[in-house]
């Protein structure tokens, strides 16, 4: 077949679907309830299988996204999440997996049809110094892209990001930062040191309730605020992979990059650790997220889990991005499908 044929088919095929993924709602099609879309279940190290750490919670129809790393808007598009929708963004921390994203999210949102005023970014003490400086770096863009498509598409006024800071972290352990229309959102502190304040995000409607760890090792804070929950969503880090990586690093004189893979097992849980506060907290549901390292084949899977299905005894899934949980109101069950 010809390069002319092979294009005119290409050209045919994208042209009789552009309908269907314009209009594509991810959210259009659940029912009511508390649901989950993991939109980056990756972490600093390049995965090309995982988007860095991105989470869309749904609750009482409305969208709130917690953390957005680097490539969070094109996961969201391949989420099918009109970015116009996003209630609010809530960070846990200031790490660049989990901020990196946000311009592109900000942008995104700006110019969708569906949008409702400037993105609002929620956030421990230190939120408006990162989205203050995130406002400066991306002014000049926002300036080009409202004089290149015009007020009324790109108006100046909406661009960027409003920052709203909570006192989680710094003066209190744990704060409902949201709690309307059903919708009950609570902010508590974890252990992710020296990165301070750290937090994890609990969710709960109809009867229903999330915990995301955010970035944390072992801590008792957390088994606190997961209480009975339905669904934990919890980082996790192999050391014993981590270690293979630290090693190799070594053997091939990069002994920064050595230190590097040496320093960071002490602020994540292991699969085991997050086994253990799924279980001492009577968590019905674990899913594990922001997989350090890459895990590019299947059969490592087993080294990485290790015991914690011996440890945990509810059901334990590696998340991938792209997985949607749904808690339909005052049940018990989990509905896994994906995007």
């Amino acid at each position: 077949m010809s390069k002319g044929i092979r294009g005119k088919i290409a050209m045919k095929l994208v042209e009789k679907s552009l309908p269907a993924r314009m209009s594509a709602d991810c959210m259009g099609g659940l029912p009511d309830g508390l649901h989950v879309v993991m939109i980056g279940t990756g972490a600093p190290l390049p995965d090309p299988g995982r988007s860095q750490p991105c989470v869309g919670v749904i609750a009482g129809g409305r969208l709130f996204i917690v953390d957005a790393g680097e490539g969070a808007a094109s996961a969201m598009n391949a989420c099918a999440i009109d970015p116009g929708r996003i209630d609010c963004v809530i960070l846990t921390h200031f790490h660049s997996d989990h901020i990196g994203g946000l311009p592109a999210v900000a942008i995104q949102r700006w110019v969708s049809d569906s949008s409702q005023g400037r993105l609002r970014v929620l956030g421990p003490k230190g939120v408006r110094k990162v989205i203050k400086g995130l406002n400066r770096a991306y002014k000049l863009d926002s300036d080009y892209r409202a004089a290149h498509h015009g007020e009324t598409v790109a108006p100046r006024e909406m661009a960027g990001m409003t920052a709203e800071r909570f006192d989680a972290g710094s003066k209190l352990e744990s704060e409902v930062i949201l709690d309307e229309d059903g919708v009950k959102v609570t902010a508590f502190v974890v252990d992710h040191a020296p990165v301070d304040p750290a937090l994890g995000i609990r969710f709960d409607y109809g009867g229903r309730s999330v915990v995301i760890s955010g970035d944390t090792t072992y801590t008792e804070s957390l088994v606190r605020a997961s209480k009975d929950a339905d669904l934990l969503i919890c980082d996790a880090l192999a050391p014993n992979l981590v270690k293979l990586l630290e090693d190799a690093a070594r053997d091939a004189g990069k002994p920064g990059r050595a230190k590097i893979f040496a320093d960071v097992p002490d602020y994540h849980a292991s699969p085991a650790q997050a086994a253990d506060m799924a279980r001492e907290a009577g968590v019905k549901n674990l899913a594990l997220t922001h997989i350090i390292p890459p895990l590019p084949l299947k059969g490592l899977e087993g080294p990485f889990l290790g015991d914690s299905k011996e440890r945990f005894t509810g059901p334990l899934w590696l998340a991938a991005d792209g997985d949607i949980y749904s808690l339909l109101p005052d049940g018990s069950e989990i509905k896994r499908s994906q995007v």
